[in-house]
């Protein structure tokens, strides 16, 4: 879908950081595409024609600015209006390092690579390997920029499996090589303490609660896998966890940079640097950064309960996960009990069936055990009554033998394969959707905390009633349930366990 150039043209000559990532203004003179807040000189609009994405204006033969760096735009929300099916396609894309064949990621989504095809070019105008080739080379001008890694490691990173292919699907995007842009770029900070860590940037669309992010994560930290440092200045308050991606172990901790727009990752440890995409992409939706904000704002509060909440609440996103097989599982734990009780318990899974490594100063760090290492787990020795156990048995094994699709995308056909297992029910799905899918329209209706901010002095309503009110709030019911547990000042509730 193409932008339209009225509000485009008002935005560009505003440089409105609202509009940074929603489009991109490619100038016919120069071929070179920018983001709105450019601070070159505007050009004339007879010789500029817009795109929605960076991988379309690079398609179409325009070349990124070295001056705004279209790589470091908050990701365009464009991308979510696509199919469900394309849509799909783009997260498997993106959950792999290296591109897989057209073939390949069709039979994955149980089409035909024509079909596929054709759903590209409809949805987005490109094939499916420009999306992939144009986003890898976004992805390796910053590690160029941001970074001292070597060429040949951003090239792995990136996802190229030779240098000659980088190389030339680099140029073609830049028209100008990774050596010579390396050359342009200013020298990298060491990293803290004397070790040296990686560092990439992830931009957002303001506004941005960072606070209340880190507060909400704060609350549910496993000890020895993540932790929130506290500061006088939330604004200066910092994550930490422990990871492990593509046989990689790390160490990454994320500051915010409010000054700039921005949030600013750290990783540590050896051979991180083939990891950092995939890496990326996790977080922007453990944190929601591609979220606009004031669109959401503006959809909601047409209701009066959610616009009151919005009137102290700066920047509503989404916690998200940052591994959905792991979330589920806290989930799962989570059904009945209160948020403290489902994370000690979740702490004694990671301490009994977890693995540790040393961190970048011999420190032990602890990573939660991913569905291979709890296949035996009998679970009876973590606090939890025989039947749940079971379920959490039930839910690894499915999990393992594919009923269990964490990269589906449609959120009817997601809460159907989670319901179907014994001891699932749709609070669960719902929950599990939302935050460990990121999925905006995700709505807990039988959740006891929603029932009573939705209810009428000492009367709850019902998740009936709940459904009903929650129509005008499509499709970002998901945000809806955060506002109105707010609006209970997150007061534990027997039910709620956010």
């Amino acid at each position: 879908m193409k932008p339209d150039p009225d509000i485009c043209h008002s935005a560009r000559l505003a440089r409105d950081k609202r509009f940074d990532g929603r489009f991109y203004t490619a100038v016919k003179t120069t071929r070179i595409f920018c983001r709105p807040i450019c601070p070159a000189r505007p050009p004339l609009e007879k010789n500029v024609e817009y795109f929605a994405t960076a991988a379309e204006a690079a398609a179409a033969g325009y070349r990124p600015c070295l001056r705004c760096r279209p790589d470091a735009a908050p990701g365009s929300p464009a991308w979510g209006l696509v199919s469900t099916t394309v849509q799909r396609a783009l997260n498997l894309m993106r959950a792999e390092r290296e591109a897989q064949s057209i073939e390949q990621l069709a039979d994955r989504l149980g089409i035909t690579s024509r079909y596929l095809r054709k759903l590209f070019a409809e949805h987005i105008g490109l094939s499916p390997l420009q999306v992939w080739q144009t986003e890898r080379a976004l992805f390796a001008f910053s590690l160029l920029r941001d970074t001292r890694l070597p060429v040949g490691e951003i090239a792995f990173a990136a996802g190229f499996s030779s240098l000659r292919r980088f190389n030339g699907v680099f140029k073609e995007v830049y028209q100008r090589t990774p050596t010579e842009v390396r050359r342009e770029s200013a020298t990298t900070k060491s990293g803290d303490g004397g070790v040296k860590p990686l560092q990439i940037y992830l931009s957002y669309r303001p506004p941005f609660d960072w606070p209340a992010l880190l507060e909400f994560f704060g609350a549910r930290t496993l000890p020895g896998v993540e932790q929130v440092i506290a500061a006088e200045d939330p604004e200066q308050s910092e994550y930490l966890r422990s990871f492990e991606l593509l046989g990689q172990r790390g160490l990454m901790r994320v500051a915010h940079e409010s000054e700039k727009g921005r949030l600013r990752v750290s990783v540590y440890g050896d051979g991180c640097g083939a990891v950092l995409y995939p890496l990326r992409e996790k977080l922007r939706r453990l944190f929601d950064l591609d979220a606009d904000s004031d669109e959401i704002r503006g959809h909601l509060q047409a209701d009066p309960l959610l616009k009151n909440v919005l009137k102290s609440s700066s920047g509503v996103r989404l916690p998200g996960a940052w591994d959905p097989f792991e979330y589920t599982l806290r989930a799962i734990l989570g059904q009945q009990i209160s948020v403290a009780a489902a994370t000690t318990i979740a702490g004694r899974v990671a301490s009994r069936y977890g693995e540790t490594f040393d961190g970048p100063e011999g420190e032990a760090l602890l990573l939660f055990p991913g569905p291979q290492q709890l296949r035996n787990a009998d679970f009876s020795d973590i606090g939890v009554t025989r039947t749940r156990a079971n379920t959490l048995r039930t839910f690894v094994a499915a999990t393992l033998n594919g009923e269990i699709d964490f990269h589906e995308s449609d959120l009817e056909s997601f809460c159907t394969q989670m319901t179907a297992l014994p001891g699932i029910g749709d609070w669960t799905a719902h929950y599990t959707a939302m935050r460990g899918l990121s999925m905006p329209d995700a709505f807990p209706a039988s959740d006891l905390g929603i029932l009573i901010a939705l209810g009428d002095g000492e009367d709850k309503a019902t998740p009936k009633q709940a459904l009903a009110r929650a129509e005008s709030w499509r499709p970002w019911r998901a945000y809806a349930a955060l506002l109105l547990w707010q609006s209970l000042k997150l007061k534990p509730t027997k039910r709620s366990s956010k």
